[in-house]
């Protein structure tokens, strides 16, 4: 398993997770390379790990950061968004 870990809720500007419409919003930094993110491709890690701003961990499939990936891997600042239910609705590049 591939280990992320992003920046507290003291940063400048961090966002506290939130709530609405019974969905739960999570905010997190990430930098990851290209060659560290071969290793989903490789079967080498299934899913990422990270820390929101505010020091949850959220631990979500790979799969999911594909959309983000450019040549230089995946690197900003991303909601991870959950149903009522704790299921995967969407997660978007702020």
């Amino acid at each position: 398993m591939l280990l992320l870990f992003a920046e507290g809720c003291r940063q400048p500007g961090a966002v506290k997770d939130t709530m609405s419409n019974g969905e739960k919003h999570f905010y997190f930094r990430l930098r990851l390379s290209q060659s560290q993110y071969l290793r989903y491709y490789q079967g080498q890690a299934s899913s990422i790990q990270v820390t929101t701003e505010c020091g949850k961990k959220l631990r979500f499939p790979a799969s999911r950061l594909r959309p983000f990936l450019t040549k230089n891997g995946i690197e900003g600042r991303f909601v991870l968004t959950i149903g009522q239910d704790n299921r995967f609705v969407n997660m978007q590049q702020l």
